[in-house]
């Protein structure tokens, strides 16, 4: 195993949207009861089979960089996004403000130098129409949204089609929601195969550095202490 290749995969987003949540059920599928607040980075993770079923199936690692939402770190977190050969931008459903942050996210991460509201960086669309990293969107809590539809509440409008993103909404607590061959799982699925397609067999991947990741399998972390 120490012979198979990797990607990076950042997972990004504000603070309280469930990222850790995601990326362990991601990873483990299964839900975690007790996630713990990140602050810094932590890395999970996942055997995948890029193009399984076909005659070029290959084992890879996709590591999962979870990266702690606090704005306080805005300024140190730079240090987990080189390289990057991913990025899962996570929000929460019922939290229109932590979408929007979306934008700040990445432009934060592809170092656009756009101004600063006070609230980090600032991302202008236009700038991202040239971006090649593979981007998918993930919302969290969907079983809220459907109480709130009930209710009759509506949620806003998805932000993954600005980005060019698959989009994907799920709840990190059941185990559903990434079942294998549901469409969510297909869509993670296919993610993951474009990371690595974009990584290993495109001319532009083959051209970045090769010396960036630590050692899989086992799980890290970087100073752990805030539900994320």
């Amino acid at each position: 195993m120490a012979n198979v290749d990797k990607v990076k995969i950042l997972v990004v987003g504000d603070s309280g949207v469930g990222k850790t949540s995601l990326v362990h059920l991601i990873c483990h599928n299964e839900p975690t009861n007790s996630p713990g607040w990140t602050i810094g980075c932590s890395v999970d993770v996942k055997l995948h089979e890029y193009k399984a079923g076909t005659a070029a199936e290959k084992t890879f690692f996709v590591e999962l960089w979870d990266i702690g939402g606090c704005t306080g770190h805005q300024n140190s977190r730079s240090i987990f996004y080189n390289p990057v050969h991913g990025i899962i931008l996570v929000h929460d459903l019922t939290n229109r403000k932590s979408q929007q942050n979306l934008r700040s996210w990445l432009a934060e991460v592809l170092k656009k130098d756009n101004k600063s509201s006070g609230n980090g960086f600032e991302m202008d669309p236009e700038q991202f129409a040239g971006n090649q990293i593979p981007l998918l969107v993930i919302g969290t809590k969907a079983e809220q949204v459907e109480t709130m539809r009930n209710k009759g509440k509506s949620r806003g409008s998805s932000m993954a089609d600005e980005f060019g993103a698959d989009q994907i909404d799920l709840d990190s607590q059941i185990v559903k929601y990434l079942a294998p061959g549901s469409t969510n799982a297909v869509k993670l699925s296919r993610f993951f195969d474009k990371v690595i397609e974009r990584r290993y067999y495109s001319r532009e991947g083959q051209g970045q550095s090769q010396g960036h990741f630590s050692p899989p399998p086992e799980r890290r972390r970087f100073k752990n202490s805030h539900v994320d």
